[in-house]
């Protein structure tokens, strides 16, 4: 992959001036090998599929990082999930220790994350993954680097309301930290960088990497420059822009796997943003022309910018992979944090713009105290927009001990300040109480 002069002229100057970076490297691993009959068996045979990847994971980041110029912001790693390990043991309590022993080996190596504490649970849950949902409260509590998912709807199989309220419960027994790193999903694939999404696929080979990009600034700053272009000039320069931010990505992605000798996965064409003033994915729709993120108009300013990044970026990369669509985390985003907190954003419009993107409700912080239906009644709500629309979402909610609809909550670093937002004036939702699977809708009989 060869870049002209005048690209690479452009690109520095994202680099430079626009806060381009490189959002995380995920290093896929296949952990399967690892599964053992006896809990003390486990954790022995997981670190000997994991150190000698690990050994050499930050300073091959590194190196590419010195020699392109590029900042990497967050060094990640994905193993199988761990339900699949638990299934010959099927104790909470092994579950436990497994995530406590990630979370060691992810300090000792200097991996900021690692994801695959998941089951998938769409269709009902296994030995292993009711281990593994049994544990999952006290081992993300007790943790602070692994991050994990439910996956509870697919639209080949439809949703499982056990496991989605399953889920509210697990959600409402998380500490603030420890709930920003778990989400409930539908259709998730193999190859996501982002957490708590990733995992390493049953699909995969036995290490890969993936590639999320950023690049919020860069693209806000192409809008703004273009104050009264019509929307289809405003497509096609969104569309360059996420081109070469690709491209950027690609290049990436390919040198940390020659460093360490695996294959190179795909990137995640998703624009992520952060708590940092310029790197906002919200101060793009209102640079579109919206007064403020979540009035009349947000669904399709976003549906505008989604559509020109994914055909973008496309072009740009060999394969895509992940979500690759637009990344809408509200406490992540500090304009769009700021618009929660005024109430100009609500969970009905964050809803409406889950049919254009690929995050869902994500980073939305609730009161501790709010009903489990309530909040399962929300995942639900959410789960059926993603088999209807044959798309991969997720919900990431923060319960707030002692909060209320309009206070902030300060979580730091890359998760930002969460808003606490009104999740229902109805706490008993008698739905919820009716249970069991629902079949796939139409869109699973049109894939023959």
């Amino acid at each position: 992959m060869k870049f002209e002069p005048g690209e690479i002229g452009e690109v520095l100057e994202m680099l430079l001036f626009r806060e381009l970076d490189i959002r995380a490297v995920t290093l896929s691993v296949n952990t399967l090998p690892a599964a053992r009959p006896r809990p003390g068996d486990l954790l022995p045979a997981l670190e000997e599929v994991l150190e000698p990847y690990l050994k050499r994971l930050r300073p091959a980041v590194e190196r590419v990082a010195s020699r392109l110029g590029v900042r990497i912001v967050t060094v990640r790693l994905a193993v199988s999930p761990v339900s699949i390990l638990l299934e010959p043991i099927g104790d909470g309590a092994a579950a436990v220790e497994v995530a406590r022993h990630l979370d060691k080996l992810a300090e000792k190596y200097g991996v900021d994350m690692v994801g695959g504490f998941s089951a998938f649970v769409h269709m009902g849950a296994s030995r292993g993954d009711k281990a593994l949902m049994e544990a999952l409260p006290e081992a993300l509590n007790t943790t602070a680097r692994v991050a994990g998912f439910l996956n509870t709807a697919s639209t080949m199989t439809g949703i499982n309301l056990d496991a989605v309220k399953k889920a509210a419960e697990i959600i409402l027994a998380m500490r603030p930290h420890a709930a920003a790193r778990f989400a409930v999903t539908a259709n998730l694939p193999e190859d996501v960088p982002f957490m708590p999404g990733a995992y390493h696929g049953l699909g995969l080979p036995d290490a890969v990497v993936n590639i999320a990009v950023s690049g919020p600034g860069v693209i806000e700053a192409v809008v703004r420059n273009l104050p009264d272009a019509d929307v289809r000039t405003l497509h096609d320069a969104i569309k360059r822009a996420a081109f070469k931010i690709t491209r950027l990505g690609e290049l990436v992605g390919r040198e940390v796997a020659k460093e360490l000798g695996v294959p190179f996965g795909a990137v995640d064409l998703s624009v992520a943003p952060s708590p940092k003033v310029g790197d906002s994915v919200a101060a793009i729709l209102e640079a579109i022309g919206l007064p403020r993120v979540g009035a009349p108009g947000s669904v399709f300013a976003l549906a505008l910018f989604t559509d020109a990044v994914k055909k973008g970026g496309a072009v740009a990369a060999s394969t895509i992979g992940g979500l690759s669509g637009a990344f809408i985390p509200v406490s992540e985003d500090a304009v769009m944090a700021k618009a929660a907190a005024e109430g100009a954003l609500t969970l009905d419009t964050l809803k409406a713009m889950t049919a254009v993107c690929n995050t869902g409700i994500d980073m939305v912080g609730i009161p501790a105290d709010a009903s489990p239906e309530a909040v399962a009644a929300l995942v639900a709500d959410v789960m059926a927009l993603a088999v209807h629309l044959d798309k991969p979402l997720g919900v990431r909610l923060v319960p707030v001990p002692g909060a209320k609809p309009g206070d902030v909550y300060d979580l730091g670093g890359l998760y930002g300040s969460v808003a606490v937002m009104d999740i229902s004036r109805y706490s008993k939702i008698p739905l919820m109480a009716r249970g069991g699977t629902s079949p796939p809708g139409v869109e699973r009989l049109k894939k023959g």
